[in-house]
């Protein structure tokens, strides 16, 4: 009977090793291109937590479309608790109020607002540099940007740490997107808000927007003599109402500006002939500038403790 012969088994392919080592070489060529691209991307950045206990939200847009990002601050702000003078009552709320909310108690946002300078935005400050240690971390959003606080949100939502998102010198303008996100990120949405996301703000402003004297004439008068604010008023009084706290700023006395004078130029090195001696130009000082607050008082500190120091260097090089 006649027999098939058997086909011999086929053998490797020699160019199969050769082309498995040419897309290897081409996946670790493409890697960077990719990871430019996945920059580039729209979505959300998680950072390098690691790096730093304040963070700064920015959107980078390309061809793409835009992308949020938050970029660890690198050079923080060294201001402490005992750093701030003349605002004990203010100062103990929202150190009160920011142990609740590290120790996963119940807490408030914040709204601090006020006369400039006088400690609002250093008084958030000093908190982070207080509570970083036990978690506390703070994300600074511009006026812009509120529009992606659900981003945000939803970015840290999972994170043990507890954050404050940290908005300065906030104020708006009518018919402004970033008002409407605000509302909704205070108290307004569907979803709960996340347990370990707060809003700090501050503002000069009580209700955060412009206010009109034509606006009080919608106001309604009852015949039990209830007041009713028209629906402009309202809606402005609206936002600063979904803050849980309320704390309000006031002007320096002198005697309290010249302390806060004394404690800065003492920082400086300065001793306590040179702090009496600063009392007159500490004053005028503050007259040009037209405010007596910390603010005026730290800036004060700087420059005549400089020219101070200045002066003896220049008289040792004249000689």
């Amino acid at each position: 009977m006649p027999t098939t012969a058997r086909k011999p088994a086929p053998s490797a392919s020699p160019e199969a090793p050769i082309a498995a080592d040419s897309a290897a070489q081409l996946l670790a060529l493409a890697a960077p291109l990719l990871s430019q691209l996945a920059a580039l991307m729209p979505g959300a950045v998680a950072p390098d937590w690691s790096a730093s206990s304040a963070f700064r939200w920015r959107r980078r847009v390309s061809a793409f479309g835009s992308r949020g990002e938050l970029q660890p601050i690198r050079a923080l702000s060294t201001i402490r608790l005992a750093d701030l003078h003349n605002i004990d009552e203010q100062k103990s709320v929202i150190d009160r109020n920011t142990r609740q909310f590290v120790r996963g108690l119940p807490a408030n946002n914040v709204l601090l607002t006020g006369s400039r300078g006088t400690g609002k935005s250093s008084l958030i400050k000093a908190c982070l540099n207080t509570y970083a240690r036990q978690g506390l971390r703070l994300i600074e959003v511009d006026k812009s940007d509120l529009a992606d606080l659900h981003d945000i949100v939803e970015l840290v939502c999972d994170r043990p740490e507890r954050f404050i998102v940290f908005c300065d010198d906030l104020s708006f303008e009518e018919g402004e997107a970033g008002y409407k996100a605000l509302k909704v990120a205070l108290d307004g949405s569907v979803a709960a808000q996340s347990d370990n996301v707060l809003i700090y703000a501050t503002s000069n402003r009580r209700h955060l927007m412009p206010e009109k004297m034509s606006e009080n004439l919608t106001a309604k008068h009852q015949e039990d003599g209830e007041i009713h604010p028209g629906e402009t008023v309202e809606e402005k009084i609206s936002l600063s109402e979904r803050f849980g706290l309320w704390i309000s700023f006031y002007p320096f006395r002198q005697e309290e500006y010249l302390a806060v004078v004394g404690h800065w130029l003492e920082h400086f090195g300065c001793s306590q002939a040179e702090i009496d001696d600063a009392r007159g130009d500490a004053l005028r000082f503050a007259l040009e500038r037209g405010s007596r607050s910390g603010r005026v008082a730290w800036q004060f500190a700087r420059d005549w403790s400089g020219q101070t120091r200045l002066k003896p260097a220049r008289a040792a090089r004249r000689r």
